[in-house]
């Protein structure tokens, strides 16, 4: 195990522990179960504005537990330490023409932080997928298998190599998104998918919020088959790839796969698309850019800590959440996974959690969590969207089964 080191959290000076194996792991989480002391879980720390802040005197960082332990390209399977970068996954799988294919998030420019710091353990914790998870799922439908330490202090496998062998209930499928509060991840295995050849994104400008959710359903239903759907109002679209868009409303529709079907699927649906707006098409790396910014949430990554929201709700709904928070508050919006993923900025400053969670209501219902403010606000905010009692009641006991005395992350979820 790694010494000890110093460094300065959001809050206090405290220690980082860096341990080198899941026994390290084991022998750390032990200790503190004995002394009751809680641990701060993280890889590299990018995504420490999520969640409530965690008082604990020592952080366990699994950045020292970094690299690829298994890769093979023809089954379609990648293994790594918890503490992998996803850069470096991401370069391995490019370079034999495959992807991660539910696109993680990266959360460090939205909080302020240098881009591409995430690690493989913080994304699968925090199941963070981007735009193609309306046809490809979040990050837990891509998990075969991990290794982990509960907080109990044991370690545990969970899942294999192969999509087959997966029987009964899929533990390895429940610790993804619990953002290290059941245990603390030390290995896992991933699938991985071809890249596809071509990448085109059709550009309607103009649309209103109302008109967009109108054609990105019809897009989404139509035969196109439609990898992303996402609209950005004006000027928000100005923030995206360098201005690669300017600051007209635009509506973004991605198509994927071998070279003859895009083109071919690109001009079906762009001469039906062209009859509702103003049609431009992105090509290649131009798309690619575009959509990394919205996966990313770019637009909103502005060097503040003012509030910003992800709302999960019916993608015919969206747009009415967000006209009807315009009416009571001062707030930037846009929308992903076909206006199904609302992302707010509360321009004023404060959350606003009453006013956002009554107009989720208002419309269909959804999730709303807060994914970045200063700590202060955090510590006294509802930052995932409160349970209902039976769901909080499982939530609860399945806590206690992993982690009986609390030393995992405590308060992170509320």
């Amino acid at each position: 195990m790694s010494q000890t080191r110093p460094m300065t959290s959001e809050r206090t000076e405290t220690s980082i522990l860096h341990p080198e194996t899941p026994e390290d792991v084991r022998d750390i989480v032990a200790a503190a179960v004995s002394a009751e002391e809680p641990l701060a879980i993280e890889g590299t720390g990018s995504k420490r504005g999520l969640g409530r802040p965690v008082q604990a005197a020592r952080t366990l960082s699994l950045s020292a537990m970094s690299g690829i332990t298994l890769y093979e390209p023809e089954e379609l399977v990648l293994s790594a330490k918890a503490g992998t970068p996803i850069a470096e996954i991401e370069a391995l799988v490019d370079a034999h023409g495959q992807r991660l294919e539910f696109e993680p998030i990266d959360y460090g420019p939205l909080h302020g932080l240098d881009p591409r710091r995430g690690t493989l353990g913080g994304v699968i914790a925090c199941n963070l997928a981007g735009p193609r998870r309306l046809k490809q799922g979040a990050a837990r439908d891509h998990i075969l298998g991990v290794k982990a330490v509960s907080g109990r202090g044991e370690i545990f496998k969970s899942g294999g190599r192969v999509v087959k062998n997966v029987t009964g209930y899929d533990l390895s499928k429940g610790l993804t998104g619990s953002y290290g509060t059941l245990a603390v991840m030390t290995d896992i295995t991933i699938k991985v998918l071809p890249k596809t050849e071509t990448e085109t994104t059709l550009v309607l400008r103009g649309l209103t919020d109302e008109e967009a959710a109108g054609a990105m359903a019809a897009a989404m239903g139509s035969s196109a088959e439609v990898s992303a759907a996402a609209h950005l109002p004006m000027y928000v679209a100005g923030r995206v790839a360098a201005r690669a868009l300017g600051d007209e409303p635009a509506t973004l529709i991605r198509l994927e796969g071998f070279g003859p079907s895009v083109a071919a699927r690109s001009d079906h649906l762009g001469r039906a698309l062209e009859r509702v707006a103003k049609l431009e098409r992105l090509e290649g790396e131009a798309s690619r850019a575009v959509w990394a910014d919205v996966r990313d949430a770019r637009p909103f990554a502005d060097g503040t800590q003012k509030p910003v929201w992800r709302l999960s709700t019916t993608p015919t709904r969206g747009h009415e959440i967000v006209m009807s928070l315009r009416m009571e508050a001062a707030i930037d919006a846009f929308y992903d996974w076909q206006g199904g993923l609302v992302w707010l900025k509360m321009e004023a400053g404060e959350p606003e959690a009453d006013l956002v969670r009554a107009a989720l209501r208002r419309f269909g219902g959804g999730h709303a969590t807060l994914v970045r403010a200063s700590e202060s606000v955090r510590a006294g905010a509802d930052v995932f969207q409160p349970q209902e009692p039976a769901l909080a009641g499982l939530s609860k006991r399945l806590k206690a089964q992993f982690d009986p005395k609390g030393v995992l992350d405590p308060g992170k979820m509320g």
